[in-house]
């Protein structure tokens, strides 16, 4: 989107920097601002850009989006039983996604579901993979 509009190629790393630092989803009351260097795609020189927290928003929008279509067509084909635990318990979000500003608070306004934040959101489904792994280690013990 930066090269898209301003003409300045950035890494990727700055990408990711820029969404950790000021990206958010939902509207938050202070603008922040940081600045940002890459090569302008026209001249091919080095250039630096200040970029907002509203253009960084839009430019989350599609992404976001998408991820709110597939959450609200998970649970609208959630069966009843299921759909009565979410409702009253809420979904709980992990990976990096969900520590982009507001997008807990997104999924919640957008589905009526509470949405809590896993508490290491970017380690606990592994964990628990390997909690389960060897849960059925020992299962197979037991047999």
């Amino acid at each position: 989107n930066i090269k898209k509009i301003h003409n300045l190629i950035i890494g990727e790393s700055t990408a990711e920097e820029v969404k950790i630092t000021i990206g958010n989803v939902y509207p938050e009351k202070e603008v922040k601002k940081v600045e940002i260097r890459g090569r302008d795609s026209i001249s091919g020189l080095p250039r630096i850009l200040t970029v907002d927290s509203v253009e960084i928003r839009e430019a989350l929008q599609e992404p976001t989006n998408m991820v709110l279509e597939e959450i609200k067509k998970t649970l609208d084909q959630t069966p009843p039983e299921l759909a009565a635990d979410i409702v009253e318990r809420g979904i709980v979000m992990t990976g990096g996604g969900s520590l982009l500003r507001g997008f807990p608070k997104l999924i919640s306004k957008e589905t009526g579901v509470p949405v809590i934040l896993a508490e290491n959101p970017l380690t606990c489904v592994v964990l628990g993979t390997g909690k389960f792994l060897e849960e059925l280690r020992y299962m197979k013990k037991i047999k």
